[in-house]
């Protein structure tokens, strides 16, 4: 298994992160978004939409998309369990993720890639140019501050995202935070001290590090 990568880009991080929680060793093939190597030719062969990540299997099969890479390894390699052991703990783990990656992540994406300077007509990832839209980074921008206040909150009564137990839904809001930062979004040390606890629990697990 291969693992078509970006090392400082979040995405692929989350895809990583999962990996390394699995304690496997995948070979990672190093893609580079800033000069465009996504939209060649050649990549597009392994993933017509342009993105990074990306797994390719040994039968040469090929799965892009966050949440599928996760689903394959998890189906492959289910312990420790990041998508749930049981029925009820699948679905709850798959509904606080759905809210980490529209209310988070994608908040995170929005304001980047529509305030950069370098993403001035590309303010969406994949094979086509979009121009930036900046009223939606300060959309995006508030809805950030909405979900720290969520985590925050959430965090007050859980250990982790869902409960007792460390799960992918906690993979995708560490990254979130940290992507945020890049647009010089934080959380308040002060106003989210529950959510700070737990951000610093995140970075010290070894996956962190991916």
């Amino acid at each position: 298994m291969k693992l078509y990568d970006c090392t400082p880009a979040p995405s692929p991080k989350r895809v990583r992160m999962f990996i390394h929680e699995k304690s496997l060793e995948v070979e990672k093939i190093q893609i580079d978004l800033m000069s465009g190597q996504q939209r060649t030719d050649d990549f597009k062969k392994i993933n017509p939409w342009s993105t990074v990540p990306v797994l390719e299997l040994e039968d040469g099969t090929t799965i892009s998309e966050i949440s599928a890479c996760c689903r394959y390894i998890e189906e492959m390699h289910p312990n420790p369990p990041l998508l749930g052991k049981n029925p009820k703990e699948k679905a709850v783990i798959e509904m606080w993720n759905q809210h980490m990656e529209m209310d988070g992540f994608m908040a995170a994406v929005d304001v980047f890639r529509n305030s950069a300077k370098g993403f001035a007509s590309r303010a969406k990832a994949g094979p086509n140019n979009y121009e930036q839209i900046p009223a939606l980074a300060d959309r995006a921008s508030q809805q950030l501050t909405d979900f720290f206040d969520l985590l925050n909150q959430r965090l007050g009564d859980n250990k982790f995202i869902v409960g007792d137990d460390f799960s992918v839904a906690d993979i995708t809001a560490f990254v979130t935070i940290e992507f945020a930062k890049w647009s010089k979004i934080t959380p308040s040390n002060e106003v989210h001290n529950n959510l700070k606890r737990w951000f610093d629990e995140i970075n010290e697990r070894p996956s962190s590090k991916a």
